[in-house]
This record gives structure tokens, sequence and C-alpha cells, in this order.
């Protein structure tokens, strides 16, 4: 045994996570892609059975009120709240990130008293949008057609250069908690006060941080939030997404989507819209059932884990990982994009090194599962829920050999 599997059997021995594994489906690999796909909870498919087969097949339609579906998104919502340090009643689960990046940024615009026709008298016109300039590209797509659909100009900015490129015509910003290429963590706390001293309104995409680390939503005073549950939250492919919207903002939260789920009477057939009271409003069409009680099955594995726990075990997952890639890979093979710094890292390594597609290739033949990003980036994600230290220990030793 070396030094370095030594150390990972003492690591994993003390790890106070280390039980929450039996609750997955997992084989004989190194999984390190659950910042991109999270593994199967062993709770979801006998829920999805029962969902299909009793919920579905024999209770049919009396299941919107009997078996709950019709409150699913608040309900779900709720489950999620803690994680993103929220208080309940302020997130709901439904569509798509990208449909709710969308309802945020224009939200956020209205909200702001921003865009064409937004300006009040005596009042100066708030018609731009900052934007991420490192984001996610749809992120970009999205806020780009926000702009266009409110009569604002989008101006990408770096995240770090947002407190100066703040103005008085800024009206919403729209940033990455962190970055996807290189698992960078951005500074919610100070971001969002910078962007409130500037009177814009905040959104900020949670993708790649809920399920790792804390958020803060309420403590940090985020006006809108979204994030996808299919990473860290192990929700499954496709699993739909959630909107936060802070409890003072919903009574002016003005959804582009006005949806008849969002409606105050959705039974009502209204030919004139009236929006429901609360985080409903970011609702819009029927609730994707399926996917979205396999994500409730999912949540689950969540009961009881504090978040803190979660971040600790990241944080020192990361470390061993990068402690590793420095004794095993050739000097000068490989180089860490991730920042070092705890306070500036989420729960990913990127390494970037030559030929990095093919890298990774190989190391997915070899039973390491990580992911590539162009153009020269390795990705290895740890979900502290599930990732031991052993398996840090053995994919680093694994991309040793490959150079």
């Amino acid at each position: 045994m070396t030094d370095k599997a030594d150390k990972a059997a003492k690591l994993d021995a003390a790890d106070e996570l280390a039980d929450l594994r039996a609750q997955f489906v997992l084989d004989d690999t190194v999984y390190l892609d659950g910042n991109s796909l999270g593994a199967l909870p062993r709770s979801v498919p006998g829920r999805i059975e029962d969902v299909v087969r009793r919920q579905w097949g024999a209770l049919r339609i009396r299941s919107w009120d009997e078996s709950g579906w019709w409150t699913a998104p608040e309900r779900i919502g709720d489950r999620i709240a803690p994680l993103v340090g929220a208080a309940a009643g302020q997130i709901v689960v439904g569509d798509s990130t990208s449909v709710n990046i969308f309802k945020a940024v224009v939200g956020a615009v209205r909200l702001a008293g921003g865009g064409a026709g937004g300006r009040e008298e005596g009042a100066g016109v708030r018609d731009e949008i900052l934007v991420d300039a490192t984001t996610f590209p749809t992120d970009g797509y999205i806020a780009a057609s926000a702009a266009r659909l409110t009569g604002c100009t989008l101006r990408p900015v770096a995240p770090d250069e947002v407190p100066r490129a703040l103005g008085d015509r800024t009206a919403a910003v729209l940033l990455n908690h962190v970055d996807y290429r290189t698992g960078r963590l951005y500074d919610l706390p100070g971001l969002t006060a910078a962007v409130h001293a500037a009177g814009a309104v905040s959104v900020w995409d949670l993708c790649h941080s809920a399920g790792a680390l804390p958020v803060g939503l309420d403590e940090h005073g985020v006006d809108l939030a979204v994030g996808c549950t299919y990473k860290y939250l192990n929700g499954g492919p496709g699993s739909p997404a959630y909107l936060y919207v802070r409890r003072d903002h919903q009574p002016r939260f003005d959804s582009p989507l006005p949806g008849w789920n969002s409606h105050a009477d959705p039974f009502g057939m209204s030919a004139d819209y009236a929006p429901a009271p609360g985080a409903v409003r970011g609702r819009v069409g029927t609730p994707d059932i399926l996917s979205m009680l396999a994500l409730e099955a999912a949540l689950e594995v969540w009961d009881d884990v504090p978040i803190e726990a979660v971040r600790t075990k990241s944080l020192a997952l990361t470390d061993f990982f990068l402690e590793c890639v420095e004794a095993y890979v050739p000097a000068g093979a490989v180089e860490s994009v991730t920042p070092t710094a705890h306070a500036s890292r989420g729960s990913q390594v990127a390494l970037r090194c030559a030929e990095a597609g093919d890298v990774m290739r190989r190391l997915i033949a070899r039973g390491v599962i990580g992911d590539f990003r162009e153009p020269d980036i390795l990705r290895f994600g740890f979900t502290p829920l599930y990732v031991g230290f052993g398996e840090v220990e053995r994919a680093a030793r694994v991309l040793g050999k490959m150079f």
C-alpha cells in the first residue's frame, strides 16, 4: 500500500458521511462526474414504480389530489430550500434551468423598473443587463433574448469586474455561483451586496453549487436564483429545475411566462390572468410529474445531512485529489486551473493538459469517469455523499499512468 493509499484508508475510516454511499446505485468505477449527472439513489426505482403502477395506473386523475401531484412543485421546493439556505415558501420546482433563467432575468428587469417603458418620471432608465462573461452558454443565450424582449442592452462582464461595471443604468445581473469549467467559486455575498448598492436586482445560477456547499440565499439577500437538480441533488437526467423568488419580491414578481398553473384560480379558466400569491407565480404549465416525483424520492438522501458537513468533505476530497495528482502525475503534464484557496473553490477540480479529450477517453476505459471540456480541460466532480477518499487516490493514480 502506498503512502497515499494508506492516508486514503484513514480518511475514509474517519468520514462521517461514508454510510450515505450505501444509499446509491454504484459499481466498481470511480464516478467523478456527479457535477454533470448525479448517481441514482436506491429509493428512486421503487418510488417511480409506485407512481406509474398505482398513482397513474390505478388512481389515474385522482392522483392530482390524492397523491399530491398538484402541490408537488412547492412541496419539493421546500425540500430543496434548506440546501440553498432558504426558508420555506420561496422555491418552486418545474421547467428546465433555461426556462427558469428566462423567467428570472425578465422578472428581475421588471422588478428593477427597467427596460422599455420602465422609466418613471424624474428617474433614470435602467436599460442594461450584466451577464457573467464566463457563463455556461445557455445563460448567455437566454440573457440575450431577455435583453431583446425588455429593450435592454446586454453586457458580458467577468464576475470580478461586476462591481466596477455596475451603474445607474443596470437593471439586472446574472451570475454563476461556480464556474462550470474551472470550478471557481465566486463571492455571492459580496457581489450581491454590490448589485444592491447599485439599485439593481441579482440573479444567481446555482447549478454547480447547490448540494455541494452552503449558498445562503436568505442570509445574503439574493433576489432571484435558479438551479438544476440532476447534478449534486441527484434528481436524474432531465429532472426539473427550480426558481427561488425572495419572499418580499413575490408580490411584484412578474413572470414573462404567465401560464395557467400560476393563475390565482387555475381552474376558473378566466380569460384574464391574475397571478397566484407567493412563489407559485413562478409556475407555468402542467408539472412533469414522473421526473418531479423521482426528484422528490432522490432528495430523501438529504434527510438529516447538514450542508456544512458536505462542504467540509468536499474540500477535503478536492485537497486530497490535488495532493495525489502532485504525487502521481509527472511534473508539467497537467496544470490545475481550479483555485487552491478554499474560499474560491467549488466541488470540482479542472486540470489542463495536452490532448485532454484523448486522456479522458483512456481514463474512462480504465474505470475513472470524469469529463472533458473544450479545448483542453479534464473536469472531475466530487460528490461528497458517495465519493470516498480511496476512489480519489485511485483516480489520481490511474491519471498518472496516462503520461
